[in-house]
């Protein structure tokens, strides 16, 4: 029995073939690490707050009440890799567009259930429970007890 004949693709089309995967792996990727926007929550708020994220020098995150400035958080190094991301994948935008951190963001907890984090600098809407409740949890603990 005869073997088969190999098959000759040239070098083009592999060429070709390799820009359209890396391109389409590009456009998931970007996907995957922006955040997921969405229309405000409807309904009554049910608490509200706005805050600032800041680098320590130990590599920990300290997040402050804008209103009066006082700690609301102390985030150890290496812990809370989501809130991290968020907020790198946030302030990178904010960098892009040459905007500084003097506006807050502001985190919501509306009515309907949503949970919302707003930068209010970029005007990006950020629904926080779409990432799942183990992650929206550790925006929901900074709003104030009603």
């Amino acid at each position: 029995m005869p073997s088969p004949a190999p098959i000759s693709i040239r070098k083009p089309v592999i060429v070709i073939g390799s820009l359209l995967l890396l391109a389409t792996g590009l456009v998931v990727a970007s996907q995957l690490v922006a955040p997921v926007e969405v229309h405000r929550g409807t309904g009554d708020i049910l608490a509200q707050r706005d805050l600032r994220f800041a680098d320590r020098p130990d590599l920990g995150i300290e997040i402050t009440n804008a209103a009066d400035g006082s700690v609301v958080a102390e985030l150890p190094p290496e812990s809370n890799n989501f809130l991290r991301a968020l907020m790198r994948g946030l302030v990178r935008q904010r960098v892009r567009e040459d905007l500084g951190p003097d506006i807050p963001f502001r985190l919501t907890a509306w009515a309907d259930g949503q949970l919302t984090l707003e930068d209010r600098a970029t005007h990006r809407l950020v629904a926080l429970e779409a990432f799942g409740p183990t992650n929206a949890v550790v925006f929901a603990q900074l709003l104030p007890l009603k």
